[in-house]
């Protein structure tokens, strides 16, 4: 890499700090730290919206399934824009009003609303839990790409990198930061894949004709795909909607309802077809280039001895020219900056709002100053993880389906079966997450080939109808 991408690389990360401590001197409170003051519109926190949603694991994982499927694995992004849409009609006007009744920082507290102290506290863990590990996916897609393009930086070496610059200005600055730094992410990651990656990337394999000649009729079909991957997908994404602590993060940020929704409208269009279209695509110019023997010069000559989501980056390494690379890897390390800083917001909420303070009474004075310590300490452990871990979008889906197996269904019977109790709730959470976990880590089988939170939601339901039907709330 070039003096002049170097240069261009740090600018941006610079700017991304500046904007931490821009914004760590207007915090004043942990409504301003965590909810931005609730007063935020539609387009900024709609761009963060999918900055979050899509962010590293996504664009590096779209690259991965372009590589492997081709055009197909756009179809993830669709599973986004049914949820994003479903969970503005059905989701906000519940819980917009509610947060503002009720003063309401976090999703498990929806939870306290409905429920009890008992239930929310067991959502905040699960919550918790399921956030380091999706910060961990996306310190883990910074590290490959850093490490496939910066010569002579390790795995662990980017790891480190990532994982510090993205801690320390989400320390920093809060859900401010982290909303306004999301949108001048996502408009570079826009311009470098419509302005940069795409173009070149077009013309560095030839084109359509070269496209055609190379690769399998199927990868330009979208019907290379089985249908239980459609449905593995959209068991996992589109529950996310409904149980993402980042997104009731952005909700309760938004000044109304009424902004939340055109949020949430905005969020889905950008996600399908935009984004999910332009990652794939990448990730089929990078199979082309390794069939036509351009990752020979790095030892890569077999498909099986190349991880799928590397073609991406060892791509834009082999094609773009000086001054470009460092501005398409600052779009790509946008994408993965503007999930982890949220992820990491949202664990961070999960413990101080959620854990800590149901345990010890805070002073206002000081709590701003826990949050802080908060998210340096769930920083440091997610660095942590993502150093044991190998596959960006396998941890990115499993950390989804830990929270959506636990957490969906105690949260749709709470908006709309009057029947719901506490005791349905809480053997939902531990029954669901519990089988999605076990079944992830068993090496079975499964039937039909369907994923794990298949199973963990079903089972869930059973738990939670069986529980709410025989005890309801008597025993608690």
């Amino acid at each position: 890499m070039s003096i002049i991408d170097i240069a261009i690389f740090a600018t941006y990360f610079l700017t991304m700090l500046g904007v931490g401590v821009y914004f760590m001197r207007k915090n004043e409170s942990t409504e301003d730290y965590y909810v931005g003051g609730r007063s935020m519109g539609a387009w900024h926190v709609g761009m963060s919206v999918v900055a979050t949603d899509v962010g590293g694991g996504f664009s590096i994982g779209l690259g991965g399934l372009g590589f492997m499927i081709g055009v197909s694995g756009s179809w993830m992004l669709f599973t986004g824009l049914i949820g994003a849409w479903i969970s503005a009609i059905f989701l906000i006007p519940k819980v917009s009003k509610i947060g503002r009744e009720v003063n309401l920082f976090t999703f498990p507290q929806v939870f306290d609303y409905f429920f009890n102290k008992r239930v929310g506290l067991i959502a905040g863990i699960i919550s918790a839990i399921g956030y380091v590990g999706f910060t961990s996916s996306q310190i883990l897609a910074g590290a490959k790409l850093a490490s496939a393009t910066f010569n002579g930086l390790t795995l662990t070496d980017g790891i480190l990198l990532m994982g510090l610059i993205a801690v320390i200005y989400t320390v920093l600055g809060g859900i401010k930061a982290v909303i306004y730094t999301d949108t001048i992410q996502w408009a570079v990651l826009i311009f470098g894949l419509v302005g940069i990656g795409i173009p070149l990337g077009y013309t560095a394999i030839g084109g359509w004709d070269s496209i055609v000649q190379t690769v399998e009729p199927e990868m330009l079909s979208l019907t290379n795909i089985h249908w239980q991957d459609l449905v593995n997908w959209a068991v996992t994404i589109i529950p996310i909607w409904f149980v993402g602590m980042t997104l009731y993060q952005r909700i309760y940020a938004c000044k109304s309802e009424k902004e939340a929704k055109k949020a949430w409208f905005i969020a889905g269009l950008l996600e399908y077809p935009i984004m999910a279209f332009m990652g794939v695509l990448l990730g089929l110019f990078a199979r082309v280039a390794f069939m036509q023997g351009m990752f020979a010069e790095f030892g890569y000559t077999h498909l099986e001895s190349l991880d799928a989501e590397m073609g991406l980056p060892i791509f834009l390494k082999t094609i773009l020219p000086f001054g470009l690379l460092g501005l398409m890897l600052s779009a790509y390390f946008s994408a993965i900056m503007s999930t982890a800083d949220s992820c990491l917001m949202a664990a961070s909420g999960n413990v101080v709002t959620d854990i800590i303070e149901r345990f010890f009474k805070i002073e206002p004075a000081k709590s701003l100053r826990l949050s802080q310590w908060a998210t340096l300490a769930i920083g440091v452990l997610a660095i942590i993880l993502a150093a044991s871990m190998t596959n960006v979008l396998e941890l990115m889906l499993l950390s989804y389906a830990f929270m959506v197996s636990g957490l969906f269904v105690p949260i749709i019977g709470a908006l709309y079966w009057k029947q719901s109790s506490s005791v349905g709730a809480i053997l939902a959470m531990i029954g669901g997450g519990l089988t999605t976990i076990s079944l992830s880590f068993s090496g079975w089988n499964l039937p039909l080939g369907l994923d794990p939170n298949v199973f963990g939601i079903s089972v869930s339901l059973v738990l939670f109808v069986g529980g709410s039907s025989i005890w309801g709330d008597e025993a608690w």
